[in-house]
């Protein structure tokens, strides 16, 4: 055990960051395939009404992954301060506590989303055209998602454990099962999106299992079943380390929502009409996800690196990995942007035909006024996590609010109805520079204090 520890004190920062930051970037990658390869199939089956269904269903999984990551994320970066500190029971009870919050969390997700399903497709921005085709697809996705809140939240914990290339595999694993059984029910046996939907809960279900199945292989933890009784003192302090990525997934499930509404109600007044409109930005993001996974990795294999060393009083160690992660972040960024850019037509063209002119000519549209400002994307996430590794969740949490919520939502809403559909995308960008100075400042000062209290000399 002792050498499992040492080795995020001792260890070579990039190497460090690879190891931790590889298996998780793939594994939520190939979370969101599940999403792009029903959209591409549903695309080439069922056409642009069925890729519609598939996105106004969307923030059900973004509201559950940000249920996972609270938890998970939380749980993670208590772990690693614990065990910096050499505090074995209390990470033992970290986890048991997490562990049972949960289930609770499958359970409510299931029943409440059943109960109220039909209500929350509107909400998310259904139109009558589609409503019957996204019920049957989310009827369906929610059985799914109390596996898929496993996987993720266990990510981030089997990560703090020193093994991230556990829930790789699994989720691979999931993620076959996934694009082999997606043609097979859509094509084959003609099911459409209710087939799509259930090739999908198939592979969650495996990978679900799976990264459960680790519980018994522990390194750094032991799992007792007394530790499942929730203490209000660990229990919130899982929850406010948590907070900050779970505030930034929720921020994101309120983008897709309002965003949605925006592509519904401005979409209506295109050449291009609402449908098309809601299936374009639902490709984007999904397409936007995967680069979207590579922050996330990025910032979240720091975590275990900067909540060991600054529970260790390694401040420098703490400083080096922030700088490096930072490089790394911004050159994603960059090459995302390019690519965005570029390839727009290329991109979209892989959920319909060539043919689909006018899709393709919106989805151009909608790419590259979106994302024109994604080459800073990255530094405000590695420095939110920075502060979260650190215990800060208050700085943490305003850095990952921003976007969204801060920013984006209210510059839609406000540049929608003088500018149409170009105001909501362009607020995009603004909000990218936006959140990118906030960051710059935050994390300034915050060096500067370190610097002035001469921890860099520890």
């Amino acid at each position: 055990m002792e050498s499992k520890t040492n080795i995020l004190a001792t260890e070579s920062i990039p190497k460090l960051l690879l190891k931790f930051s590889v298996p998780t970037m793939l594994t939520l990658m190939v979370n969101y395939l599940y999403n792009i390869v029903d959209q591409i199939f549903v695309g080439q089956g069922v056409g642009i009404m069925g890729i519609a269904a598939t996105n106004v269903s969307f923030p059900f999984s973004i509201i559950c992954t940000a249920l996972a990551l609270l938890i998970g994320d939380g749980c993670a970066a208590r772990i690693s301060l614990c065990l910096g500190r050499k505090e074995q029971q209390q990470a033992n009870k970290c986890f048991g506590n997490a562990f049972f919050i949960l289930i609770l969390c499958g359970v409510f997700i299931v029943l409440f989303g059943n109960l109220f399903l039909k209500t929350l497709l509107l909400l998310f921005g259904a139109t009558e055209t589609i409503l019957p085709s996204a019920i049957q697809y989310a009827r369906i996705i929610l059985f799914g998602l109390p596996f898929m809140i496993f996987n993720v939240a266990f990510t981030a914990i089997i990560r703090s454990d020193g093994n991230p290339q556990y829930t790789m595999k699994a989720m691979m694993i999931g993620a076959v099962i996934n694009i082999i059984l997606d043609p097979i029910f859509i094509f084959y046996f003609d099911m459409g999106v209710q087939g799509a939907a259930i090739a999908t809960i198939l592979g969650q279900i495996v990978s679900g299992i799976i990264c459960i199945c680790y519980i018994t292989r522990f390194q750094n933890i032991t799992f007792q079943k007394n530790n499942m009784i929730l203490d209000f003192h660990t229990t919130t302090s899982i929850l406010s380390l948590g907070i900050p990525s779970f505030i930034t997934q929720i921020a994101t499930a309120c983008t897709q929502i309002v965003m949605n509404n925006m592509m519904r109600y401005y979409g209506a007044n295109t050449i291009y009409g609402s449908d098309i409109a809601l299936s374009c930005y639902g490709t984007m993001m999904k397409v936007y996800q995967i680069a979207h996974a590579m922050f996330v990795g990025v910032s979240s294999g720091t975590q275990p690196i900067n909540g060991f060393n600054y529970g260790a009083k390694q401040y420098k160690r703490v400083k080096q990995t922030y700088y490096t992660a930072i490089t790394i972040a911004l050159i994603i960024s960059f090459v995302w942007w390019l690519i965005y850019q570029t390839f727009p037509a290329q991109i979209a063209s892989l959920f319909v035909s060539t043919e689909q002119t006018d899709y393709i000519a919106f989805a151009v549209y909608c790419y590259r006024f979106y994302m024109l400002a994604f080459f800073v994307y990255g530094f405000p996430m590695v420095t939110a996590s920075f502060f979260q590794a650190i215990g800060k969740p208050i700085n943490a949490l305003a850095i990952s609010v921003s976007r969204q919520i801060l920013f984006l939502i209210p510059l839609a809403i406000i540049l929608s109805p003088q500018y149409g559909i170009k105001g909501s995308l362009i607020s995009a960008p603004i909000a990218d520079i936006s959140t990118f100075l906030l960051a710059v400042v935050l994390i300034l000062y915050e060096l500067n204090q370190w610097n002035k209290k001469g921890l860099f000399q520890s």
